[in-house]
């Protein structure tokens, strides 16, 4: 569904997402599609289609919610609904939609926990319920939204790791004697980050966040003298990569006498204060912010617990 389209939403502009469409088409009158994360989508006219109601009111209700969104102030009646619906499956976007663009073109997708919450709404709280949101809603209570889309178009979620072991393979032997490399000591993070399914490939390559910061603590902190220079080495992207075009790369690697500082900095800098940043940076592909500061908070230091009574 294009911008350029009849009716779009109305609602303020969370900014273009680096994040596009891997498939979109009509199945059965309905528009729906899945981004490039995995998210199965309904666009604004699917949604209309599926629920019922008429694509100008999905329209006012992404004008309502993006409102009090950012007023704080949800009126009494379907607003309320909406936001009770939405909290309690961790949604607190501004927006409705995921805004996204492709060839050009800005996409509005929604996603299935707001795709749930409209057909939901208009099956059972709206003043005026229709038959097509209750079958649509029985039908998908069963079924699932994600597993609908995905078999109406034929689509099978690819290999989350593969990214990552491609990369594993290319990195092998890659550090210089006596030195190590970014990539390898992050590894742990990287398992972590697909564990919890975020897609770590061409749009997301967390040893770059955390070589730039490194890089910054290194120069701030004078190693070259303390540590012994740092040096380049070759290194590869895998050739379906879009970085593959500017092969070979040539990162830092470090000696390995600086190496217990790198883990200290990781352990208690990194992964403490500059990880959850980095992660919000994300929560696009994760599904939201709720889902984002989630994972953000995966390093934080236990709390210690007070001497028993």
């Amino acid at each position: 569904m294009a911008a350029g389209s009849a009716l779009t939403p109305a609602t303020p502009r969370q900014g273009v997402l680096d994040l596009g469409v891997e498939v979109e088409r009509v199945v059965a009158g309905v528009e729906m599609g899945v981004l490039e994360n995995g998210l199965p989508f309904l666009t604004q006219r699917g949604l209309a289609e599926m629920s019922g109601a008429a694509r100008s009111t999905i329209q006012e209700l992404s004008q309502e919610w993006a409102e009090a969104q950012r007023t704080g102030v949800f009126p009494k009646g379907r607003m309320t609904f909406f936001r009770d619906y939405l909290s309690r499956n961790g949604y607190d976007e501004p927006s409705l939609y995921v805004e996204t663009t492709t060839a050009g073109s800005a996409h509005y997708a929604y996603t299935d926990v707001v795709c749930m919450a409209v057909i939901e709404y208009f099956a059972f709280e709206a003043q005026r319920t229709n038959e097509k949101a209750i079958a649509a809603y029985r039908n998908l209570a069963r079924f699932g939204l994600q597993n609908f889309i995905y078999q109406a178009l034929g689509y099978s979620p690819p290999d989350k790791w593969k990214y990552y072991h491609d990369r594993v393979s290319l990195m092998q032997g890659g550090a210089p004697d006596g030195h190590f490399i970014i990539f390898n000591e992050v590894s742990g993070m990287i398992i972590d980050l697909i564990d919890a399914d975020l897609a770590v490939n061409d749009k997301t390559i967390p040893d770059i966040s955390v070589g730039r910061c490194w890089g910054d603590h290194w120069n701030a902190n004078g190693f070259d003298a303390k540590f012994g220079p740092r040096v380049k080495f070759e290194h590869n992207y895998p050739s379906y990569y879009p970085q593959a075009a500017s092969n070979p790369q040539y990162p830092w690697a470090y000696r390995n006498e600086a190496l217990a500082e790198f883990r200290r900095w990781f352990r208690h800098d990194y992964l403490v204060t500059r990880f959850p940043r980095y992660i919000l940076t994300k929560a696009h592909l994760l599904g939201g912010q709720a889902a984002a500061k989630q994972l953000g908070n995966l390093y934080q230091p236990a709390a210690i617990a007070g001497p028993k009574r």
